[in-house]
């Protein structure tokens, strides 16, 4: 299963009784984002925009890298897959 880990800046979209970790089966980044939502459906709108793009002020990472493609959610997974959701921070 691959696991979703949510920064903890995400919490407030999520019922406080689920955890920031969660387990899904999914083949693809969509696949995964989908079942989370179903899961967590507040967290939709904050991570994706109405055309289902990653939303500019979020980033994701897919085993350790960063996905550059914040359109493109086709990306395969494997199994064990391990991705973290983030709030890009800026200031100054």
């Amino acid at each position: 299963m691959a696991t979703v880990v949510l920064a903890s800046a995400l919490a407030r979209w999520v019922d406080s009784a689920q955890p920031t970790s969660l387990q899904f089966e999914a083949v693809t980044l969509s696949e995964l984002l989908d079942a989370l939502f179903v899961a967590c459906p507040k967290l939709r709108g904050y991570v994706v925009d109405e055309h289902g793009c990653v939303r500019h002020h979020v980033t994701l990472f897919v085993d350790g890298r960063v996905i550059g493609d914040k359109k493109d959610l086709s990306q395969p997974l494997r199994p064990s897959a391990e991705v973290y959701i983030m709030q890009a921070l800026s200031g100054g």
